[in-house]
């Protein structure tokens, strides 16, 4: 059984914290999107991505709110887990699902992961779950940006990755 990381789930526990008070209505839609069957448009009811989209930027404030209310070393942590989960979703496959240039499929994935555990992991085991031209910017840098607001520099990683597009050859041609 593999030893469960600290940091990563609170990294999801705070995504789902920073969604709740957006209401139900939107996250039942954020929800649908990870269980909607991409292959068949009759088969699952429409969701409303707008209504989602509408709530990221206050959902980026919320986590803004935590990050800067965590230790120095837990944040650095949060960071590390966050550039692996863009890391292990930089595939050639999810890309040709979200389109875009590097910049866009980074900020691509960084809308993945701020959809939550649920949303990412549908993604990652079926990237045509993917959506396309869905972008989350703040995401992708939002703990390393508090990090350095807070501590004067980005948090060091020596985990030999990069969050930054093309960047995990197994999976690009």
């Amino acid at each position: 059984m593999a030893k469960s990381d600290p940091a990563e789930a609170k990294l999801w526990a705070m995504i789902e914290a920073a969604w709740k008070p957006r209401g139900s209505k939107t996250n039942a839609q954020r929800l649908a999107l990870a269980d909607r069957d991409p292959e068949d448009e009759d088969a699952d009811p429409e969701v409303d991505f707008e209504l989602v989209d509408a709530a990221l930027d206050d959902v980026m404030e919320a986590l803004e709110a935590g990050f800067h209310d965590m230790p120095q070393e837990e944040l650095a942590a949060i960071d590390r887990v966050l550039e692996r989960k863009l890391y292990d979703i930089d595939r050639q496959e999810i890309q040709e699902v979200t389109d875009g240039s590097d910049d866009g499929f980074l900020y691509a994935r960084g809308f993945i992961v701020a959809l939550g555990q649920l949303f990412y992991e549908a993604v990652h085991n079926n990237p045509a779950v993917a959506l396309p031209d869905a972008e989350c910017e703040e995401m992708c840098y939002l703990p390393a940006n508090v990090y350095k607001k807070r501590f004067g520099s980005f948090p060091k990683h020596d985990a030999g990755i990069s969050r930054e597009s093309c960047s995990n050859k197994d999976f690009w041609e």
